[in-house]
């Protein structure tokens, strides 16, 4: 195994730590490390990253949903939409994107880098609505009552983005069901890995049918990341929760800047 792989499998612990601290962002880092350091193609890098996000997901919300910090009423607001959007998108609208996806005389942009430059469009939207230092603590709902429509549409708009991207799409969840939601942020992140884990899951199933998995490859990446949520649930309960706001900002803003770089120099 050479130097290069081992980072690879050593940043699996950290894709689980950051899903434990800040309830996702951990699609921010598989499909870079899948396509970047494994060589991964990009469309199986996001239905990889698919399956270890919705893992890694789904054993830390158990941990939430035992200890009663998952709002499960929102979850059904936000989620229900959203379960529906991300299969319809990855079953049918993703298989059915042209390859090229535009060209104009000597330029081309192919499916694959398309993709990976809407990932960092969106996750620079994101670190900045979470960087914010004037971003209200409950947003719309701080008179207490969530506002649900806005949930449901704005879960058909993360569906959309996880089947596109293969995102989990907490980067966008969290702050949504802070605003919109009213809840603490400890809360909106709990609510959250709950949301990723069956979200990914839906999308990795419209994936299944026409996709071989490596899976000496694939379970031993998870089992990392599954390691890592553990550390990252446990960190977070010493992490206040405007700091952990801003410093998830900060890291979703970086690694956007770094695929950014990547694409413009250097290709994969």
């Amino acid at each position: 195994m050479s130097i290069q792989e081992l980072i690879g499998y050593a940043s699996a612990v950290v894709v689980g730590l950051v899903i434990g601290l800040a309830g996702g962002g951990g699609s921010i880092l598989t499909v870079p490390i899948f396509v970047y350091v494994f060589g991964v193609p990009t469309m199986l890098a996001t239905t990889y990253s698919l399956f270890v996000v919705g893992s890694t997901s789904a054993i830390g919300s158990i941990n939430h949903i035992w200890k009663k910090r998952v709002d499960l009423r929102v979850t059904m607001a936000f989620a229900a939409p959203s379960f529906l959007s991300v299969y319809l998108t990855r079953r049918f609208l993703v298989p059915a994107l042209p390859d090229p996806l535009f060209q104009f005389a000597t330029f081309t942009l192919s499916k694959n880098d398309a993709i990976l430059y809407f990932f960092a469009f969106v996750m620079v939207v994101a670190a900045r609505a979470m960087i914010r230092s004037d971003q209200p603590e409950q947003g719309e709902a701080a008179d207490g009552h969530p506002r649900y429509v806005s949930l449901a549409l704005d879960g058909l708009a993360v569906g959309l983005l996880t089947g596109t991207i293969g995102a989990g799409g907490g980067f966008i969840i969290v702050p949504m069901l802070v605003l919109l939601a009213g809840l603490p942020i400890h809360r909106a992140i709990a609510t959250s890995v709950l949301i990723i884990a069956v979200n990914s899951f839906v999308g990795f199933l419209g994936d299944m049918h026409h996709t071989a998995m490596d899976w000496n490859f694939l379970l031993p990446f998870t089992s990392l990341s599954i390691g890592g949520i553990f550390i990252g649930m446990y960190l977070a309960r010493f992490i206040a929760s405007d700091k952990l706001r801003k410093g998830f900002g900060w890291f979703v803003l970086t690694v956007a800047g770094y695929i950014i770089f990547q694409e413009i120099f250097h290709g994969h």
